[in-house]
């Protein structure tokens, strides 16, 4: 399937890399920006900007806070889910408050999971 790269949306990922919320703050500085396998922050992807996006491993990472917990956020997280898994990559989501409350266990499933992928 053909890459297609919205670019009208390149500057608003670039001013979310600025304002990361603080659970992306502290998964990108205590874990993913130096794990081992390459990870890319705020990554434009169709028209969708996803939280974290490693291509080696095809694995998008989202963090959810509670608007994606109401019908209207279950609904869209479920359709972006769908159109970005068309193309051969793997969404994977994780509540805040998991990132706040479990952060090791959150680093470790991460771990666990990109090494299945990338092996």
């Amino acid at each position: 399937m053909e890459r297609k790269h919205n670019s009208k949306l390149t500057n608003i990922a670039k001013t979310l890399r600025k304002n990361m919320t603080k659970e992306e703050r502290h998964l990108w500085y205590d874990f993913l920006c130096t794990y081992p396998v390459r990870f890319l922050r705020q990554k434009v992807i169709d028209n969708y900007i996803v939280d974290f996006y490693c291509h080696k491993a095809r694995l998008i990472i989202e963090l959810d806070g509670s608007q994606h917990y109401e019908t209207k956020g279950l609904l869209k997280d479920r359709i972006r889910t769908e159109k970005i898994e068309q193309r051969n990559l793997i969404v994977v989501r994780i509540p805040n408050y998991e990132i706040n409350n479990n952060f090791s266990g959150v680093c470790e499933y991460i771990d666990h999971l990109i090494k299945g992928l990338v092996s």
